[in-house]
């Protein structure tokens, strides 16, 4: 009897230990899932005339994989959109349950000559409801063209600060930063960035991003 007793035991600890053994061989399929990142945006983040991979999202989704940070970063954008149209169709992008959002609109808004202050006011609006959501917000900043008079330059550049300051979200201060104006990074049309003017956006924001998302969602 004592010798069969000796034997279950010795049978149990090895289960026990092949069983620990199985949990550190899985390890990291139990791992915390990727951090959800959703990019609202028009043209620039959608990648205009651009194959899916070299859009803004794909790239700064590679860059951030390269440094070691898991995230899976989404393209909620859409060419032409407005702050209005980004605003419309919140719900939509709320249902893919992101974590954090980069929020890149108003372009089109001052290309379009609307005010200012409804611009803002959409903005704010957007802001407002993703952060009531539990999504954390990166504002990315734009600037006006220049050709659209001193008045409404200084109403549209100042939206974005305010925007920041109003809502406590980090601000990447203008998103074509290095790329409006250089014709080697943009398209024949001379407005969107082609595949190596996003490469250079991805440059410049990514310290910003990588300061924003927590340090938990580096890979073990």
């Amino acid at each position: 009897m004592l010798s069969i007793a000796c034997r279950l035991v010795r049978c149990f600890l090895w289960l026990a230990a092949y069983g620990l053994l199985l949990v550190f061989v899985n390890a990291p399929s139990m791992a915390a899932p990727p951090i959800r990142i959703v990019c609202l945006g028009d043209s620039l983040t959608a990648g205009f005339n651009l194959p899916a991979a070299d859009a803004f999202p794909a790239q700064l989704q590679q860059a951030l994989a390269s440094r070691g940070l898991s995230v899976t970063v989404l393209n909620a954008g859409v060419s032409g959109d407005t702050s209005a149209g980004g605003l419309a169709r919140l719900d939509w992008m709320l249902a893919d349950h992101p974590d954090y959002a980069i929020v890149e609109l108003g372009i089109n808004d001052a290309l379009r000559g609307i005010d200012p202050k409804v611009t803002y006011a959409n903005l704010d609006a957007i802001l407002s409801r993703l952060q009531s959501s539990g999504v954390k917000v990166l504002l990315a900043g734009m600037l006006a063209p220049r050709n659209l008079g001193v008045p409404f330059v200084e109403a549209f550049d100042a939206i974005y600060p305010r925007l920041q300051k109003t809502h406590q979200v980090p601000l990447y201060p203008f998103f074509l930063d290095s790329v409006a104006m250089q014709p080697t990074l943009l398209q024949e049309d001379g407005l969107h960035p082609n595949r190596q003017g996003v490469a250079v956006i991805v440059q410049h924001i990514i310290p910003t991003v990588e300061q924003w998302l927590p340090k938990s969602s580096a890979h073990p």
